[in-house]
């Protein structure tokens, strides 16, 4: 597994990460026996980053990572905060705060958190900066070693990005969502701060598993958000409407290299982005990482692939996403 560097914390971070949502239950139900072989997958195969959130399931997924943990030396867990119900949309407190990455402590069973990220809190929030303050305090605190910020919008990753203390950005970017290329990563890059990559296949629409009568079961969130229901649309689909999101995956069929699968060609071209230290996909199947991982291992895309790819967004894709970007 190839490592990479995470920005200003220096972490070695494995380039093919762990999403850890779906350990939480909420994709649909996934019991203890699959979440422990999932993650001992993980390590078999030096995926050392894992990326979690109190919110999910309750705190489930941070518990049953915290509960194999002892048996994964050198995995890196990095969870997130901002997004229940005693902080979200508008109580935040810095004491709040505190108690909400206290319990995070608590359910991973560590003493001091890897890496804590502000969970796509809402933009008037950041606008206002506070809450960034409130991070730099609880790292100099020991209740965290870095600190980084989740976010929904490209606008978003610009405002938290102007502050020093962020370690890390989690940004939307796949093949379906490509604009943070153009400014955002460079800005990324100049001020060290590493790139962690979200939705890497689009809710799975760049699997290219799915037909537009694909039925998603009523407790995920492909299902209840797909319009945006719930909330931000851009968390679903990248914000594509399904059935196009389907079209747009058959078109990509025929740039397929000989013999890849459509989620190595998704992949293989998020690693080829010099701003991108990992890539954060969920999986409901430990063989599903093991593939993850081969994409990792493929050789990078040719620039004339590349180039078409891009082609592809401007012309056929972007018009299509909803929501800001």
């Amino acid at each position: 597994m190839e490592l990479r560097r995470l920005g200003k914390t220096n972490y070695q971070v494995s380039q093919i990460g762990l999403g850890c949502w779906q350990l939480g239950g909420d994709f649909g139900a996934l019991g203890d026996e699959t979440a422990t072989a999932i993650l001992s997958k993980a390590r078999a195969l030096d995926v050392n980053f894992w990326d979690t959130a109190d919110v999910y399931g309750g705190g489930l997924s941070e518990s049953r990572i915290g509960a194999y943990l002892p048996q994964a030396e050198g995995t890196l867990v990095a969870t997130k905060v901002g997004r229940n119900g005693d902080l979200f949309p508008d109580k935040y407190t810095k004491a709040k705060v505190r108690e909400s990455l206290e319990g995070s402590v608590k359910r991973l069973g560590v003493e001091a958190l890897d890496l804590a990220q502000l969970h796509c809190v809402p933009t008037d929030i950041l606008q206002d900066g506070e809450i960034f303050e409130w991070m730099d305090d609880l790292q100099k605190d020991g209740l965290i070693k870095h600190w980084g910020a989740s976010v929904e919008t490209i606008e978003e990753a610009h405002i938290c990005i102007k502050h020093s203390g962020v370690a890390t950005l989690q940004v939307i970017f796949n093949i379906f969502r490509q604009d943070a290329i153009e400014e955002l990563f460079p800005k990324a890059e100049e001020a060290d701060v590493g790139i962690i990559v979200r939705l890497p296949l689009a809710s799975g629409l760049l699997s290219g598993k799915f037909g537009k009568d694909h039925k998603f079961a009523s407790q995920d969130h492909r299902n209840y958000n797909r319009d945006g229901a719930m909330f931000s649309v851009g968390e679903t689909f990248s914000g594509i409407p399904f059935e196009k999101g389907v079209e747009l995956t058959q078109e990509l069929e025929a740039m397929l290299p000989q013999g890849w699968p459509m989620s190595h060609l998704a992949l293989r071209w998020l690693l080829d982005q010099p701003a991108v230290s990992t890539i954060i996909a969920g999986v409901s199947r430990a063989e599903q990482l093991a593939d993850n991982v081969a994409a990792g291992e493929r050789a990078p895309l040719p620039a004339s692939l590349s180039r078409q790819l891009s082609q592809f967004y401007a012309e056929k894709v972007r018009s299509n996403v909803r929501g800001a970007i």
